[in-house]
């Protein structure tokens, strides 16, 4: 059952900056453009890489998402040699379990799992990327430069940089130094938390930082700056094309407006790299004598009688005559009733906007303005108002 790369999939993140979308699911569960769901790029990635064997570390709520990814089939990972196998904490014989406590300790949580396959390489990914990248072409960086560790990076802006994991580098893109969020960085080499490892070394780093009770057991805080500390060689892998962090319900809004875009650095269109997804079966979306319709993406089981204007409807969407909607990202079931006006917002799965409701406002000079939000299976009352910024859990009445 040896297998020369099996990838790591992290998905067991709370979500906790995406608020209301994630108060019932995990973050790589959150439906995103229409048809996918966030953790569709990172499985699709796998597969037009080559890599045939993926564990996914689920945590938090994790039914959904466990629900979702089934047997692999969406993804051909449906395999009796290798496939997609969901990896949640589990208790050990003379141990209490515990949750994962970090990326590292997750991994190491697995150790279990990857000798089964006694990788040459370990690929770790995250579970909230929006992005299209060949993993194949970064393991023969990493073997070719016979690095212990490689690491995928992206040229971000001075002002950006204080917000990601730094990477100091040679003339040789070898790192030298790593800076996790520093206030005054020295490059603008960003991580992307994506890490090609060789097994043999990981192994032995994940069990030494296990055993360090003041351990944070994250790649970032702990297993890096200790390889590097050892003397490790690590290298860097330099990413050209899009790359979207969706953590935030502003990132998660602009990427879905990316799809947009005329020219759009993610092409969901291109057949050499589908993005495959465990797609429902819906007939065709239907628009009625009065709708209409503007840049924007309509999926199947909609119905649109209204106005819509640069938005994203997932399936099963309902906008009903006379209601507006723009700026928008309606996810599946969502129902937009007559006269009510929908404008730089996203509202969940099965939310209601009752007629003549308004939700979201065009941007203006407001320090508070931001993208409002509906969480799923909440009903926005008739008439009722959700001002810009505002994050909605629970049922609104007009006042």
């Amino acid at each position: 059952m040896k297998k020369e790369v099996v990838a790591m999939l992290l998905a067991g993140g709370q979500g906790s900056r995406l608020y209301a979308l994630t108060s019932q699911v995990a973050k790589p569960a959150v439906p995103f453009g229409g048809k996918y769901r966030i953790i569709d790029f990172p499985l699709s990635n796998c597969v037009n890489s080559g890599i045939d064997t993926v564990g996914v570390l689920t945590q938090y709520r994790p039914l959904e998402l466990n629900s979702y990814i089934g047997n692999g089939q969406p993804w051909d990972l449906d395999r009796s040699d290798g496939g997609v196998h969901i990896l949640p904490p589990y208790m050990r014989e003379g141990d209490q379990g515990t949750w994962y406590k970090g990326t590292a300790n997750a991994i190491y949580q697995n150790i279990g799992f990857l000798d089964l396959y006694d990788p040459d390489y370990v690929v770790i990914l995250s579970g909230d990327h929006i992005y299209k990248m060949d993993y194949s072409d970064m393991v023969a960086h990493h073997k070719k430069t016979g690095a212990a560790c490689t690491i995928s990076v992206l040229e971000v802006t001075l002002e950006e940089a204080t917000r990601f994991g730094i990477m100091n580098v040679d003339e040789n893109d070898q790192v030298y130094e790593f800076e996790e969020k520093p206030k005054h960085p020295k490059s603008t080499l960003a991580s992307m938390g994506i890490y090609v490892f060789t097994w043999s070394k990981l192994r032995q780093y994940l069990i030494d930082d296990e055993a360090d009770p003041n351990s944070s057991n994250d790649f970032g805080k702990n297993i890096i700056p200790n390889m590097l500390a050892a003397g490790e060689k690590l290298m860097t892998y330099h990413f050209q094309g899009y790359w979207k962090d969706v953590g935030t319900i502003n990132s998660l809004w602009d990427a879905n407006m990316d799809m947009l875009a005329p020219r759009s650095s993610i092409d969901l269109y291109d057949p050499s790299w589908p993005i495959y997804a465990r797609s429902p079966i819906k007939p065709p979306h239907v628009t009625g004598p009065n709708a209409r319709i503007s840049h924007s993406l309509v999926t199947g089981g909609s119905v649109v009688n209204g106005s819509v204007a640069n938005s994203v409807l997932f399936h099963s969407v309902t906008v009903e005559e006379g209601a507006n909607v723009e700026y928008s990202i309606l996810m599946p079931g969502a129902v937009v009733k007559a006269g009510a006006q929908v404008s730089y917002a996203i509202v969940a799965e099965n939310a209601v906007v009752e007629a003549g409701a308004v939700v979201g406002s065009a941007p203006d000079d407001s320090p508070d303005w931001g993208i409002a939000v509906v969480a799923g299976g909440v009903t926005v009352g008739e008439k009722a108002v959700v001002p810009p910024s505002a994050m909605v859990r629970e049922d609104v009445r007009r006042r």
